[in-house]
């Protein structure tokens, strides 16, 4: 590589002064004499009259592209070209001059030039990158300027640092670029060849080794095919020999290295031993010889020796390139082993019978054997089915010319498709297990254990369920009902029972509630135990039917140890539960509710609606609840029970908003704070001021929740909600002075007497009475809405 010329010879100190004259001139600047450059702009950075900046990096053309800096628009972004350079050689008789090929790289980010030369092998000069990446400057006289994209085109040459190159091509992604920047690429130039490199590549193709050396490279093979292993299930037919039966294997074939192991599948009380392996990993060969070869017989190469020890101790040894004396030995390949061939594996014949998925694909992908089609497909690949025939018929020959056996593969045994060869008995039918009726004596479940094995077992429970449907916290998973006798005495027909069904083990408890001046007792009814549904038979096999959750509902008859039970309603909880879980409960289901009412009503529609508006003559498109459920049991002609009318009724009631005493909140919530020793008022109304950036004195919701965790407000969600929202305008924002000053329990206190105790009501104190806000009114409008459709 030609170096720039250092500033101490004579031509560059005199280009030196040409360049300083041409940039540099003298002018006056307050009337004082000073040295102005050419390339200094005006006031403003508006160039002078008569002067022509030039740029220092590529100007692309406005309106094209992003307006990103170019260190972003064309990051990455390189200009590849192709090109060569000649120097001479004059130390050497052989070459007179040297064309050396080389890749010229133009950065795009910062107009940074790089020269690469391709290494070539033992070339004996240093190659590599020749230029390093920087900018480049122009040749003289215009050194003080850098190369840019516009110096760049096909069948031109470029100067750097004195050494000529010629470029001859682009890759595509330049001429794209340089065609969207409007320049016109010339053809590309020829790319000459360097007579010396082709002289010394002619002489190495000519050359032979004296010692012929035979390489097996076999890293290509394990480096594609490590990991893939080929799965045949196989056969091996041994009912000839005594005591002989057909046993079971699975075949491996290692692609990495052609190495095939066979394992059997020993069945359960065969009485064989169970041994790792039936054939180690080995190469198998294809046919077994007669008699075991001795060690060094079979080698990849066979060593002649020369001299043998008549020089001195040394010995001088060869490859024999005519391979005299080898061993050929064929081993099995990938494709050899198809389905219902058979192969020879040391005298056993194992037969082929399936293979697994991956085998299947391996197949289909390699020799195009079909997975579709059970037909050979001799027109779709004929070039397939002529070599694989050409290949049968070859070993064939040579099978029968050495060993003369005809135990071989013919054409009419060609794999066709990967259709299974049944190997396999089938398997006996399964014995149907008889358990002899229960005996009356302990649960039924216990009485089955000791049909099921010698030592019975204690019934197991679902553990599962029962973590997951016990009681936690305020989740009882207790469903409760209220209850009353089917009976015609009149002492009887108004007791009241509360049936509780548990949701971990399903059992079921009643009790009876307690009545003034009736003459019976309340208490336990029943004692919490599983309940069987009446109807069985007593003594049998089979495991008695228990009621579950899905059997109880409002409406629904059920018969406890003979005692006939009506449920009459159920607590909040209960009806929550099943709403909330209605793809387990079809009565508390809307979406099939409203299907089944559909189905019900859509004939008679248009005078459903008319019952409807009948019903509602003031047009409030509200009804209550009495007439609402009377007039479904009308439509529906008592086809939807008690408890999917409730459900209608809840999901379409008209919810009551209740209003919360602002000042009940306050207290609750400055009692919080006390307790909590909570004074830092003033630095949570400067957090307010300063998140304020409008100064209005209003903060969104989410805005104003945000900075009271950030203080750990010692309230709760909800009632931290339930401020905020008091605090509210019409538009979300919350008014976050009067929010702190309410807050404030030290100069804003609230009374106390306006503190109110409510009594805590727990879940287990249900009566069995009705809830205090039942389902009042309904909005029937929306649901002949969502069942007929919204034609009026």
């Amino acid at each position: 590589m030609a170096l720039p010329l250092l500033p101490g010879n004579s031509f560059n100190r005199s280009l030196g002064k040409e360049k300083f004259h041409k940039s540099q001139h003298w002018g006056y600047c307050n009337k004082i004499a000073m040295l102005v450059g050419e390339d200094k702009p005006g006031i403003g950075g508006e160039p002078l009259r008569g002067q022509k900046l030039k740029p220092k990096y590529t100007v692309f053309p406005r309106g094209v592209g992003s307006d990103a800096p170019s260190w972003v628009a064309f990051d990455k972004q390189v200009l590849s070209f192709d090109a060569y350079f000649g120097e001479e050689v004059p130390e050497k008789n052989q070459e007179l001059y040297r064309i050396r090929h080389c890749k010229i790289y133009f950065y795009l980010e910062d107009d940074t030039i790089q020269v690469v030369e391709p290494q070539v092998k033992n070339s004996g000069i240093p190659q590599g990158t020749i230029v390093r990446r920087h900018r480049i400057p122009l040749p003289p006289p215009n050194e003080d300027q850098f190369y840019t994209v516009d110096y760049f085109n096909i069948n031109t040459e470029v100067i750097f640092y004195a050494q000529r190159y010629k470029i001859v091509d682009c890759d595509q992604f330049t001429k794209n670029f340089l065609r969207k920047l409007g320049v016109r690429l010339n053809p590309p130039a020829y790319h000459p060849e360097d007579p010396y490199t082709r002289a010394r590549q002619k002489i190495a193709d000519s050359m032979k080794p004296l010692r012929p050396y035979e390489r097996f490279d076999t890293l290509r093979q394990f480096l594609e095919y490590d990991g893939h292993v080929l799965r045949f299930y196989c056969m091996w037919d041994d009912t000839e020999s005594m005591f002989g039966d057909p046993r079971e294997l699975i075949l491996h074939y290692f692609l990495a290295d052609d190495t095939i192991e066979i394992k059997e599948v020993i069945p359960v009380n065969s009485g064989r031993d169970a041994v790792p392996l039936f054939l180690n990993r080995k190469k198998l060969p294809k046919y077994a010889p007669a008699g075991l070869y001795q060690p060094g017989a079979i080698t990849d190469r066979t060593v002649l020796n020369v001299f043998g020890g008549l020089v001195g101790n040394k010995g001088r040894y060869i490859l024999d390139n005519r391979k005299t004396g080898t061993v050929h030995q064929e081993f099995y390949k990938d494709s050899d082993l198809t389905i219902g061939a058979v192969i020879n594996v040391w005298g056993r014949r194992v037969k082929l019978c399936d293979c697994d998925e991956f085998t299947k694909e391996y197949y289909t992908t390699k020799y195009g054997i079909s997975r579709r089609d059970k037909a050979w497909e001799e027109k779709k690949n004929p070039f397939l089915f002529v070599a694989i025939v050409v290949h049968c018929l070859s070993e064939a020959l040579s099978s029968f010319m050495d060993h003369g056996c005809c135990d071989i593969l013919l054409a009419g045994d060609l794999p066709k498709d990967f259709t299974p060869v049944p190997f396999k008995a089938p398997p006996p039918p399964k014995i149907e297990r008889k358990f002899p009726p229960y005996t009356g004596f302990g649960s039924e479940e216990d009485s089955l254990g000791s049909c099921m094995s010698l030592l019975p077992q204690p019934p197991q429970k679902d553990f599962k369920k029962f973590l997951e449907k016990d009681r936690k916290g305020l989740e009882s998973n207790l469903l409760r009902f209220l209850a009353k006798f089917i009976t015609d005495n009149p002492i009887d027909k108004d007791r009241q029972f509360i049936i509780s069904y548990f949701l971990s083990d399903d059992t079921i408890s009643v009790f009876e509630t307690p009545q003034r001046n009736t003459g019976i007792l309340g208490g336990k009814f029943l004692e919490r135990s599983r309940i069987k549904k009446p109807g069985q038979e007593l003594f049998k096999s089979e495991i008695s039917e228990y009621f579950k959750a899905q059997d109880l509902f409002v409406g629904a008859k059920v018969c406890f140890n003979g005692h006939n039970f009506l449920l009459v309603d159920a607590d909040e909880y209960a009806f929550n539960y099943m709403e909330k879980h209605a793809d387990e409960f079809p009565m508390a289901n809307i979406s099939l509710i409203l299907n089944k009412l559909k189905a019900i009503g859509e004939p008679s529609s248009r005078e459903i609606k008319q019952i409807f508006a009948a019903t509602d003559p003031e047009h409030t498109k509200v009804m209550e609840y009495n007439p609402f459920r009377n007039l479904m049991v009308n439509i529906t002609g008592g086809k939807l029970s008690e408890h999917e009318i409730m459900t209608i009724g809840r999901y379409y009631s008209v919810q009551n908003e209740f209003e919360m005493d602002i000042n009940f909140l306050l207290a609750v919530a400055q009692e919080q704070l006390k307790k909590n020793s909570f004074e830092y008022f003033g630095q949570l109304s400067a957090t307010f001021v300063y998140n304020d950036r409008e100064k209005c004195g209003l903060l969104p919701h989410e805005k104003c929740r945000t900075i009271c965790k950030s203080f750990r407000l010692p309230l709760a969600d909800d009632l931290l909600h339930a401020l905020l929202t008091m605090f509210e305008d019409g538009k979300e924002q919350v008014d976050y002075k009067k929010f702190v000053n309410g807050l404030n329990w030290r100069e804003n206190p609230v009374p106390t007497f306006q503190t109110i105790k409510v009594p805590i009501k727990y879940e287990d104190d249900w009566s069995g009475q009705p809830p205090s806000l039942p389902v009042k009114r309904i909005k029937y409008l929306p649901l002949i809405e969502d069942v007929f459709g919204t034609e009026e």
